[in-house]
């Protein structure tokens, strides 16, 4: 990989990580490990439903994450589910 290649990859990197925190302590507890210790090594569809859910909304976030309610976008429900089993796996 290039320079310029890896540090694109790193800028994109950093601007999600800062849009991974939401101010709410039980976001960031899910968000933050979640891109440090995942994000990088998901497929790119996955990364891509990743950044999709950073625009979502903290309240829906904060509901779908404790299970209250449900995305109604298949690609939201597949990431939603892919960080709660990181945390509370079956």
């Amino acid at each position: 990989m290039s320079d310029n290649a890896a540090s694109t990859d790193n800028t994109e990197f950093n601007r999600l990580w800062w849009h991974s925190r939401r101010g709410m302590l039980e976001l960031d507890n899910l968000l933050i490990p979640f891109i440090e210790e995942v994000y990088r090594t998901l497929p790119a569809e996955d990364k891509l439903r990743y950044q999709k859910l950073l625009t979502c909304e903290d309240t829906d976030m904060f509901e779908w994450f404790m299970q209250r309610s449900r995305p109604q976008d298949p690609d939201l429900q597949r990431i939603v589910d892919m960080i709660v089993n990181r945390v509370q796996p079956d």
